[in-house]
């Protein structure tokens, strides 16, 4: 093997998921995935601290997109409006690897393990989501209230949107979720 070759992460990303789809998360070992890649499996833990991390390796970078769109909303913009804002941008993130997104989720799907990953993930955003509300000076529990349904919004328009076989954008999705709880508050 060639001592560097370009786009390792992608290569090792694009074989774990064909191996994840074909032979299921359980039965596909880190040297599989490496050996389809054309790399080692000591590249794959230069990128990878496990194979779980295939699938959850951008949240980091979604946790930090939610909260900077929270705390740098317009000042007028209420608390509800600041979270709808950040998910809108997260869809936007997501729906540029939409391929990717839904073929993840196929994944997760399947697995109990990773289900219960993902749902410590999304509780994880909610609680960066408050964090950030407080610091715009929301107080709780409105923070806690409007971070957490904003995930559960999310959630819901994300699975959606995966099962959408038109293909409509996910912060269109979104938005219709967020309509949607509006108008169940409201009480219509």
């Amino acid at each position: 093997m060639v001592r560097w070759e370009p786009n390792a992460r992608g290569r090792l990303e694009q074989a774990a998921m064909e191996l994840y789809l074909d032979r299921g998360f359980e039965q596909t070992t880190v040297a599989e995935i490496a050996k389809r890649a054309g790399l080692t499996e000591r590249t794959f833990f230069r990128h990878f601290a496990d194979k779980r991390e295939v699938l959850f390796g951008g949240g980091s970078a979604l946790g930090e997109l939610l909260v900077s769109r929270v705390v740098e909303a317009p000042e007028p913009a209420g608390p509800m409006d600041a979270v709808a804002g950040a998910l809108e941008a997260a869809g936007e993130v997501l729906q540029e690897r939409g391929e990717w997104a839904r073929r993840r989720q196929t994944v997760i799907a399947a697995n109990p393990e990773l289900q219960e990953r993902e749902l410590i993930k999304l509780a994880a955003f909610a609680s960066e989501l408050a964090e950030a509300l407080r610091r715009r000076g929301v107080a709780e529990p409105a923070a806690s209230l409007c971070a957490e349904t904003g995930i559960a919004v999310f959630r819901i328009a994300f699975v959606n949107w995966v099962e959408d076989a038109d293909q409509r954008d996910l912060p269109q999705f979104i938005r219709e979720s967020l309509d949607d709880l509006r108008a169940v508050t409201a009480g219509t």
